[in-house]
């Protein structure tokens, strides 16, 4: 179906009441309108796609106003790119007249004129999003497909319309685009490549990434955050020297040093493996910010790697490192610093704790610490430790993994005794200053810390009667005597 042959396909994709509705009033006004783009794809891939984009030959802006009166919808208008969009009946539509673009080597914006549909098409960013529908009353669902978009979808090739450098020097996004969509769309069965051409202009031209602004990097990366094997995203990024423009300190942690016969494991597999196992082993939606502090978990080893003689490679307190680097990677790449960002920064502080309660002997004290530490997190902080376990000895992984089911069981059992997440201390500054009327001091601290100790270790109840009684005790100490 490639050419210009206008083959009429199966009846099914174009049925919502929306097409029919864009033919008559395109008909209306004398303009020809089409379905183009993600949507196209989507439906020959059988994936679910409520975004509908139809490129008009003429004005996007004025069809979508003569859609919105007919049905009583509102539309919104953005004059400045030429398109209009509107929600009909669940479906939100998309509107755009043609257009032939070109671009200045610095910038990404484009100039724009209109155009035919072929022109539209040629200036897309791959050939399996290059495929239209027709909306015309003539060949109302037949497929536009000039550059040959369905073989390329049969094939699993992602291929650019115009030569690779070109496309990729108009818009450098479309590299992580390609990379992306590789990801995004391969399933087991139906693998996707990007075309050797393609990555080849990617190597030449990865530095031109520095014209993207940071917000539309992460929007991508977070998209392959998101796919079910992330980890084919980041090999494409690093091979094609993409990763290094971003994400640097990631790359930083590929390659094996070897002392005295002794090497240490390849971490920048290790942080993909883990990776795809927190993307298998997540229930119901997928969590990004887990995902983000699976990426980042091991990102402090470089700085803290070691070599002890008789020992080995030892990568003391990267979970610390690692922790501290966190707001400075989140800042460079413009992304949020509130919650998420400290939520991905204490999961990539804490991922040592529960592997190394499994080392040693489980107490209820090390378990109420954890809880302390982690709070609502700690199931998240679980599934991560669980996906770190990538040893090559299944000996070793079958070992930690029994290991870690006590720890599990231990959790529970300490939770429900002792209630420790989201504990707060029943001692506040406010009462020690009442009691003992005292002004802010140091002392307050202390006496706060160890009944904070008392209970997480388990020498007194977790109640307010047995904490009173301890602050007391502990203030006598410090020469305070209450005022009451």
């Amino acid at each position: 179906m490639g050419g210009n042959a206008m083959s009429t396909i199966t009846s099914g994709y174009l049925d919502a009441p929306v097409f029919k509705l864009v033919s008559d009033v395109a008909a209306e006004l004398g303009v020809r309108a089409f379905v183009i783009g993600g949507y196209v794809r989507d439906c020959f891939l059988g994936r679910p796609n409520t975004d509908i984009d139809i490129v008009v030959e003429g004005s996007g802006i004025a069809l979508a106003e003569a859609v919105a009166a007919k049905v009583h919808t509102n539309v919104s208008v953005f004059r400045n790119f030429g398109t209009a969009m509107l929600h009909y009946k669940g479906i939100e539509v998309e509107f755009v007249g043609a257009r032939k673009e070109s671009y200045h080597r610095d910038s990404r914006k484009p100039i724009v004129e209109d155009g035919t549909l072929e022109e539209d098409q040629l200036r897309r960013d791959f050939t399996i999003n290059a495929m239209a529908f027709s909306l015309c009353k003539e060949d109302f669902g037949a497929l536009v497909d000039p550059f040959g978009g369905i073989r390329d979808l049969a094939s699993g090739i992602i291929r650019t319309p115009l030569q690779p450098e070109q496309t990729y020097s108009d818009d450098p996004l479309r590299m992580l685009r390609a990379i992306r969509f590789a990801a995004q769309l391969s399933t087991p069965e139906h693998p996707f490549t990007i075309v050797p051409e393609s990555l080849a202009a990617m190597k030449a031209m990865a530095s031109r990434m520095k014209i993207l602004s940071s917000e539309r990097i992460v929007e991508e990366v977070n998209k392959m955050l998101l796919t079910r094997k992330p980890s084919m995203a980041f090999r494409l990024m690093d091979d094609t020297g993409l990763l290094e423009q971003f994400l640097p300190q990631l790359v930083q942690l590929k390659g094996v040093e070897t002392v005295e016969g002794k090497g240490h494991k390849e971490n920048f597999s290790h942080t993909l493996q883990v990776l795809d196992n927190v993307a298998e082993s997540e229930v119901g939606e997928p969590n990004l910010w887990l995902r983000w502090a699976a990426l980042l978990h091991d990102i402090g080893k470089p700085a803290s790697k070691r070599y002890a003689p008789g020992q080995g490679w030892t990568f003391h307190g990267h979970e610390v490192i690692g922790a501290r680097m966190v707001p400075k990677i989140f800042q460079g790449l413009k992304m949020p610093l509130n919650e998420k960002m400290k939520y991905v920064q204490k999961l990539v502080g804490l991922h040592l704790r529960p592997i190394a309660l499994v080392d040693e002997e489980v107490t209820d004290s090390a378990v109420r610490r954890l809880l302390f530490d982690a709070g609502d997190d700690i199931d998240d902080l679980m599934l991560l430790c669980h996906a770190d376990i990538t040893s090559k000895n299944p000996a070793k992984v079958a070992r930690l993994h029994r290991n870690f089911e006590l720890v599990k069981e231990k959790l529970v059992e300490v939770e429900e005794k002792d209630k420790i997440r989201n504990w707060k201390n029943p001692i506040t500054g406010d009462y020690v200053m009442e009691v003992f009327g005292i002004e802010p001091c140091n002392l307050i601290g202390q006496i706060k810390e160890t009944v904070k100790n008392a209970i997480l270790d388990g020498l007194i109840p977790n109640d307010f009667e047995a904490a009173d009684r301890l602050m007391r005790e502990k203030a006598a100490q410090l020469g305070l005597t209450p005022v009451k």
